[in-house]
């Protein structure tokens, strides 16, 4: 079983060690950004202080990358090679914060429950580290993104242009993971986050009086048939060898004690590894909507809404990337099973166009709600001299020269 990573541990204290003269700088520019959450496309104060940090650097950061992004790159002194980028997102989530600490949000509905402010800070950090020794060949490019919770930024940056402007060969991100040990890394073959979509399916047909269902149809009904047929058409026309979720999430209908009414609105969220896998989930859906419909005299119309695709990770980069983590923790603490998980991240435009891979970075047990998208979420501190730590040596495993 594997020992508990402590502060006290071999690792950490290799890679605080190191740092330990910068760690409670790192610390603060964490919770600050904890502290001043912004939601998508609106990371304007949080774009200001990561290209205020970069500039202290010596670097030359360009703004205004889907709006409210920023790059940087640092040419290696060990003359020319590949272009590497690592990518941070920097978007908070419309939630109210239950945390009662200091560093807890001051924006009302607006907090940091994802990580997002550690992976900004962990980047930077991780600039400072690099700048400070460019013994590299090639470039490395930091990316730090907006919009990752539900805007799509990942795909504005792809759309302007960013993998070709900085001539981008591979492209790398961290993402904090609760419940898996401080001191852990997860790495993934092939699938790491799902893809997604979302809908919404009316059912319509004449309504009637509740005492006199004979005359129209009862949408009521048929709606909740679907709910509850779905789950085992899903289950029994997708090979179980394939994820699959349909979730139902919303039921709106009815306006009186009365009426049968002539409306039903379903809505929900499909997820799944593979556009196959996708696509026939909807199929399965649309079929079976279709024939509950017909059986009481209704309609059915489908109104879908594309959200991420896939996040895949490219082989070669995925072993690559555990390479390093193993020189970061050690080859007991790079996890290589670990289920993939039916959430969905943007990254997956980049790797759509770019080799690369997602990591997560192990945030401790998710005691107490510190769980992704809970209103008592906190990034853990501790992880950032090793998320700095894999950057570091990444660029260094990646960027070595040939000399």
């Amino acid at each position: 079983m594997m020992e508990p990573l402590t502060l006290q541990s071999p690792v950490w204290q290799r890679w605080h060690d190191r740092w330990r003269h910068r760690f409670t700088e790192w610390q603060t520019w964490r919770r600050h950004l904890h502290r001043h959450p912004e939601l998508a496309f609106q990371e304007e104060a949080t774009a200001t202080f990561v290209a205020e940090r970069l500039r202290a650097l010596g670097l030359t950061p360009q703004t205004g990358w889907a709006k409210t992004g920023v790059v940087a790159s640092i040419t290696g002194t060990l003359g020319a090679g590949p272009t590497i980028a690592l990518r941070a997102d920097m978007d908070a989530l419309p939630i109210e914060e239950a945390n009662t600490f200091a560093h807890r949000s001051c924006h009302p509905g607006r907090m940091h429950a994802c990580g997002h402010d550690g992976h900004t800070a962990m980047l930077l950090a991780a600039a400072e580290t690099i700048a400070a020794e460019p013994d590299f060949a090639g470039t490395v490019v930091f990316l730090f993104q907006p919009a990752e919770e539900g805007g799509g930024g990942a795909r504005v940056m792809v759309e302007e242009g960013v993998l070709d402007a900085f001539a981008i060969d591979e492209i790398y991100a961290l993402h904090n993971w609760p419940g898996l040990p401080v001191g852990t890394f997860a790495v993934h073959t092939g699938s790491v986050m799902a893809g997604t979509k979302s809908f919404d399916l009316t059912f319509r047909a004449s309504g009637t009086h509740a005492a006199m269902p004979h005359l129209g149809a009862d949408l009521i009904v048929a709606a909740s048939q679907f709910v509850t047929y779905v789950q085992s058409a899903i289950s029994r026309r997708i090979p179980p060898t394939e994820a699959a979720v349909f979730s139902v999430t919303q039921f709106h209908g009815g306006t009186a004690y009365n009426v049968l009414p002539d409306r039903i609105t379903l809505a929900g969220t499909v997820r799944a590894f593979s556009d196959a896998t996708m696509l026939h989930i909807i199929e399965t859906a649309t079929h079976l909507a279709t024939a509950i419909a017909a059986s009481v005299g209704a309609e059915t119309e489908w109104r879908w809404h594309d959200g991420y695709p896939p996040t895949v990770n490219d082989a070669t980069a995925a072993e690559n990337a555990a390479r390093t983590a193993v020189t970061v923790v050690g080859a007991e603490r790079v996890l290589r099973d670990q289920p993939p998980s039916m959430g969905a991240e943007d990254f997956a435009y980049f790797l759509q166009k770019r080799p690369g891979a997602y990591l997560w970075i192990g945030n401790g047990p998710g005691e107490g709600g510190c769980v992704l998208h809970n209103s008592r979420y906190d990034f853990n501190d501790a992880i950032l001299p090793l998320g700095a730590a894999f950057w570091w040596r990444l660029v260094r495993d990646r960027l070595a020269s040939e000399g």
